[in-house]
């Protein structure tokens, strides 16, 4: 299982046009990454179903902690075709997963820079946002994930962006479950009429 050691932050739009111009000046450009995805935030994991619009591919992800829980997951994921991804949705909402769905459109642009993987992206929930990353072999140490952190920490603060904290991510992640929930409500409540 490896292990993914992930940092974020959010920002404006100025701040993201000068971002990707940074990177693609001093990066390495690994190309557009749009994803459609089908997540489940469960109380200690994350579980996703992703179709990966534009490398037409797909897979199922869990990630052994949800964001907002430190900056290292453990991750599971396995390809599936994309034709399998509405089964697969329709198995995890059968299996009682249905109420902690949330469904989301990634318009995203990977980079590399600095040995760090940055994926500059925009969702309807996070706005402009990046995720920062390094990927672990199984069994890293906790030596190697210090030094993935500081690794993420300076590529960022040489980048000139501010990452969120855990608490800033719990938060974030807290509203917006909060107003996912109240919104399915109110969907239900319509529909119901």
């Amino acid at each position: 299982m490896a292990v993914e050691i992930e940092m974020r932050a959010r920002f404006a739009k100025d701040v993201r046009d000068q971002l990707v111009a940074r990177l693609r000046t001093d990066g390495e450009d690994l190309g557009q990454d749009d994803k459609h995805i089908y997540f489940y935030v469960l109380p200690d994991q994350l579980l996703k179903v992703t179709d990966n619009t534009t490398a037409g591919t797909a897979k199922i992800t869990l990630k052994g902690s949800k964001i907002g829980q430190g900056a290292a997951f453990t991750e599971t994921e396995f390809p599936i075709s994309r034709n399998d991804v509405p089964a697969a949705v329709k198995v995890f909402n059968a299996l009682g997963f249905e109420p902690t769905m949330h469904e989301a459109v990634n318009f995203r642009h990977n980079f590399r820079f600095g040995g760090v993987e940055i994926a500059v992206k925009w969702s309807e929930a996070w706005g402009h946002h990046a995720e920062f990353e390094v990927l672990l072999t199984d069994g890293a140490s906790d030596a190697d994930r210090t030094e993935a952190e500081a690794a993420i920490t300076d590529v960022a603060a040489s980048l000139g962006v501010s990452l969120m904290t855990e608490q800033e991510l719990a938060d974030f992640t807290a509203a917006f479950e909060t107003a996912e929930q109240a919104r399915k409500e109110r969907k239900r409540a319509t529909q119901i009429r």
